[in-house]
């Protein structure tokens, strides 16, 4: 599993053209390698702008994108896909995801539209968000193309351990959206407790948390400078045994995205 970074950035909410292409660039100077975003999202255009507008050669940044649940039918798979191109001012990107497999998902039609641009060389490699385990061997089934990484919200207190079992055994990435709970999980005590011992911030800890776990790559949201060097610092430091059994021991569950909302993200 050598396609993506131990952790990237993620772009969910972050619609203010301008300070997302301010935030992207400042990231890929810091060191980031992945940068994460959809047509959901509104901010592809910001998106390929902060890619330009960093020092860091293009070619060394990892861009990825993901078709909107309305858009999975056959050929509005091709279609929008040609207008996320557009947006982001690209002739390929790195990583295309079906983002929800719900709405216009039709698992042979979309995916055989995902095996075209695969096989056109318009994306190198696909994903796959939010799917269960059930509907992750469907789609292998039906791909020519590798599933190359899940995206799916993944934190201490949403453990996903199927689907962690599931990339390990199938050689994907899980990468985890909402690694820090957008905040909301940041007082839970092992995590404070955890951060404490290692002077580091709860939100170091679980995305340290995550990092264990091989097949894990995170993709926390920040905008400014401080948070993004916090983040990208999360690398730095390790777990020991002792830590990862207090996180794991964790005996709340929460989802912070509900499947049924639609509008979750608009």
């Amino acid at each position: 599993m050598s396609l993506l970074p131990p952790i990237g950035l993620g772009t969910s909410g972050n619609r203010d053209p301008d300070q997302c292409a301010e935030s992207v660039a400042t990231a890929i100077d810091l060191g980031y390698e992945h940068v994460d975003t959809a047509q959901m999202y509104d901010n592809e255009a910001a998106v390929g702008e902060g890619v330009r507008r960093a020092e860091t050669d293009a070619d060394e940044v990892i861009v990825a994108t993901k078709i909107h649940p309305d858009n999975l039918a056959y050929d509005d798979v091709h279609d929008t896909f040609e207008d996320s191109l557009d947006r982001l001012e690209m002739d390929r990107v790195d990583l295309l995801y079906v983002h929800w497999p719900r709405s216009a998902y039709d698992a042979e039609e979309t995916l055989a539209a995902f095996d075209e641009l695969y096989d056109d060389g318009l994306i190198e490699h696909v994903g796959v968000s939010n799917f269960t385990p059930d509907l992750m061997d469907e789609a292998r089934d039906l791909l020519d193309a590798p599933i190359s990484a899940h995206q799916v919200e993944m934190h201490p207190l949403l453990p996903q351990e199927a689907l962690v079992a599931d990339a390990e055994n199938h050689g994907h990435h899980l990468v985890a959206y909402c690694p820090i709970g957008r905040g909301e999980i940041l007082d839970q005590p092992e995590l404070v407790e955890v951060a404490e011992k290692h002077d580091v911030t709860p939100a170091q800890v679980s995305l340290a948390w995550l990092m264990e776990h091989d097949p894990v790559v995170p993709i926390p949201k920040a905008t400014g400078e401080e948070h993004l060097r916090e983040n990208f610092a999360a690398q730095e430091f390790a777990l020991d045994e002792v830590d990862v059994e207090l996180i794991d021991g964790i005996d709340e569950e929460r989802r912070l995205i509900d499947p049924d909302d639609a509008a979750w993200n608009r």
